[in-house]
């Protein structure tokens, strides 16, 4: 059920060698990544959980999820970059139907992030799933 986008970052993983070249492919993603505006980088759309600073703000149109995201860690701007191609454009109601545990782990993000970065991806998640509930 993943996207085209997400899809297409497992493409270019299963493409890549080593773990290191995956790790710097998900630090280029969120290098790529538009940078949030700071003033949206409030309590209200701070991620708790996280051992790095990181905000998630959504966007819904047209009944699609979509957010910014943004981090002071360059490695976890790749993984809300990664979590974007997961959940951008999919249907909010749909947003709580993807297993983004199971769809990570085709990357082996699960395998080789440290404990403090597999719980803040875990937050980042669960944040989303929240607000696209509450918006659906």
């Amino acid at each position: 059920m993943a996207t085209q986008a997400f899809e297409d970052i497992a493409d270019t993983f299963d493409f890549l060698d080593d773990w290191e070249e995956r790790y710097r492919h998900v630090i280029e993603l969120g290098r790529a990544m538009p940078p949030m505006d700071p003033a949206l980088q409030v309590p209200a759309t701070k991620v708790e959980g996280c051992a790095s600073q990181v905000w998630i703000m959504p966007m819904i149109q047209d009944g699609r999820f979509d957010f910014q995201g943004d981090s002071d860690a360059m490695i976890v701007r790749g993984l809300i970059a990664v979590l974007h191609a997961l959940y951008s454009g999919v249907p909010v109601a749909q947003v709580g139907q993807i297993d983004a545990q199971a769809e990570l782990a085709r990357l082996g993000l699960d395998e080789h992030l440290s404990s403090q970065r597999s719980n803040g991806l875990r937050a980042m998640i669960q944040r989303i799933r929240q607000i696209s509930a509450d918006a659906a």
